[in-house]
């Protein structure tokens, strides 16, 4: 009698969770699984950014950094296919010295003179990626324009506000490239953000620019500039996160 009823027992616990096991199995797809009518139209990204010269380029800057945005708008009905578009600027060099505000009232007021050389970059290109999954990997391409330029500015105090700036040189390019990464769901709620891991390479061709140490302020008060002409192409990594829009 007793051995019937451990049966019984261990049945009716068997029954029970079966449905918690399906339950649970479907709870699964429906975090991990794409439909069409309720997946975000659209994606808004931001990423922090690193920069490695490639080829030419490796010879006269070392290394960048910086951040970017990306807007990824949904094409096809299976969310396979998407139009990207990306903007970022990176910095490539920094210096910073104190000089007096000017001549005419001495060394009573001194300021920091900053000079930033940065790379400015835009770009449009299709995205194929896995819609659904725990991790989703993606691949995409673009064609756009990067803009090089060096940019001096005035400012009262370490890490204050600058109160004048001027560009000191600058250049445009055409640029293409391509790259791939994954996205991992963070949170799947009504506005689903993921993170963002991925590598990119930037050809950005060929341009005139200056590097850390390429203005030379004269006794005059003038500047002699010492530019450089090499390609510019560069290889990133990022990291970010990836918000659906509805």
């Amino acid at each position: 009698m007793r051995s019937r009823l451990l049966l019984l027992a261990a049945a009716a616990a068997a029954l029970a969770a079966h449905p918690a096991a399906a339950q649970h199995h479907h709870d699964d797809d429906h975090d991990y699984g794409y439909d069409y009518d309720t997946a975000p139209r659209s994606y808004l990204g931001g990423e922090l950014t690193a920069a490695s010269p490639q080829g030419e380029f490796s010879d006269y800057v070392d290394s960048g950094w910086g951040g970017g945005l990306h807007y990824l708008l949904r094409v096809d009905r299976d969310g396979w296919l998407g139009l990207r578009v990306d903007a970022s600027v990176l910095n490539y060099g920094h210096e910073r010295q104190r000089v007096l505000l000017s001549p005419t009232v001495g060394g009573r007021i001194s300021v920091d003179l900053t000079t930033d050389n940065n790379i400015a970059f835009f770009g449009v290109g299709p995205q194929l990626g896995l819609p659904t999954g725990a991790i989703r990997p993606y691949v995409n391409g673009f064609v756009g324009v990067s803009y090089i330029f060096t940019e001096s500015s005035v400012g009262g105090s370490s890490g204050g506000e600058s109160f004048a700036s001027t560009t000191n040189y600058d250049d445009a390019s055409f640029a293409y490239g391509g790259g791939g990464g994954v996205y991992i769901p963070l949170s799947r709620r009504r506005n689903p953000v993921s993170l963002d891991a991925g590598v990119t390479y930037r050809h950005n061709g060929s341009a005139e620019y200056l590097r850390h140490g390429d203005i030379v302020d004269n006794p005059d008060g003038s500047i002699t500039l010492h530019p450089v002409f090499s390609e510019t192409n560069l290889l990133t990594f990022h990291v970010g996160v990836s918000v659906g829009l509805r």
